[in-house]
């Protein structure tokens, strides 16, 4: 594959705001229902594929692929941009706790410039929202980079020294512009140089999402799908420093699952004041209409109804994760392959919950 190609779509392998589409035909319950997305997911080109849903209560996983056994929900994927949300529970988490607040200027230890807008300070709120001016990526980050692995390559060092190229590309709280860096950043001034031990801390753990993870253990390589892109297998995405945007984070379906239960029914959870955080309305970007809570965007269902999304992408995987608070209902959708930054996996998990939410 071509080198210049493939660092040319690494801005856009990590999450892309998109629309939910008509809802799909009915099918004969939810099993054939999940199977038909199944088809239509290996019909697309995903090298094996898998589902995850929530209704009523009751959770079910299933998964196809073209040869050989099918994922299930221990299976592991790179999880990609959904990653950014468990972020920004851990920001609702410190808030809650009293150690921040959403308005907290952005700060990094001395050594890093951060970029400030003209009128006022980038904020952590801005940052949560993709609303801080940043650009999606640093401005060195690709000079040097694996085409395969864009991050791995990037150090502390490297950031310092990139900060002060990255202005930014609109005063902070002025408009939505998804950016990777904003996150990164986030994650990083909430546990400078501990990102990965900070998230398992405050929202894996207590959630039990036992591999939902940065580091690969050995169990879990041996359950871990192969990533894919334009139909030869790539290897995964390592991050060291911008983490926080979940550019390499793994996890299965049954944990997202676990994280799904806990955004429909966050009264059961132990997060419960962070996730409600998580799920309030934080901006609105007025030339789109987009809403953003933190890390979760708004979304409507052909029938009005609000839903809440995150998708994700590495060179290897596609995901996304949909859910309906009113009907219970949750979609998870996992793929080991790269979409290329077209929506044919994502309308898939939306088009699912469309029609389960409304049935």
């Amino acid at each position: 594959m071509d080198r210049r190609r493939v660092l040319g779509v690494a801005a856009a392998a990590a999450g892309v705001a998109l629309i939910p589409g008509r809802a799909m035909a009915a099918g004969d319950g939810l099993a054939a229902r999940v199977q038909s997305c199944l088809d239509r997911a290996l019909a697309a080109g995903a090298p094996s594929a898998l589902f995850g849903v929530i209704r009523g209560g009751r959770r079910h996983v299933a998964g196809a692929r073209q040869d050989g056994p099918a994922p299930d929900g221990r299976t592991v994927f790179q999880l990609g941009s959904i990653g950014k949300t468990l972020t920004a529970t851990a920001l609702a988490c410190a808030v809650r706790a009293g150690t921040v607040r959403l308005h907290t200027p952005l700060t990094l230890p001395s050594g890093f410039t951060v970029p400030r807008g003209e009128t006022r300070r980038i904020t952590l709120r801005d940052l949560a929202t993709h609303c801080s001016g940043l650009p999606r990526l640093p401005a060195n980050l690709l000079a040097g980079a694996d085409p395969y692995n864009p991050y791995a390559h990037y150090t502390l060092e490297d950031l310092a020294v990139g900060l002060p190229q990255t202005p930014l590309d609109r005063e902070p709280g002025s408009g939505y512009a998804y950016s990777n860096l904003g996150f990164g950043l986030l994650g990083q001034t909430l546990a400078f140089d501990g990102v990965d031990a900070m998230l398992r801390r405050r929202v894996a753990a207590p959630l039990g999402l036992s591999d939902t993870t940065t580091t690969l253990r050995p169990d879990m390589a041996a359950r871990k799908a192969v990533g894919h892109m334009a139909g030869e297998a790539v290897p995964d995405w390592r991050d060291p420093v911008l983490s926080g945007a979940g550019t390499s984070m793994y996890s299965t379906a049954d944990d997202m699952l676990r994280y799904l239960d806990a955004q429909l029914r966050p009264k059961r959870s132990p997060l419960r004041d962070a996730i409600e955080l998580t799920q309030r309305r934080h901006f609105t970007d007025a030339a789109t209409g987009l809403r953003l809570g933190l890390g979760w965007h708004f979304g409507t269902l052909s029938d009005g109804r609000t839903m809440m999304w995150h998708n994700g992408g590495t060179y290897g995987f596609t995901t996304c994760a949909a859910f309906e608070r009113t009907s219970g209902t949750a979609v998870l959708m996992m793929v080991n392959t790269y979409s290329d930054g077209t929506p044919t996996f994502d309308a898939l998990a939306f088009e699912l919950l469309t029609e389960l939410a409304g049935s």
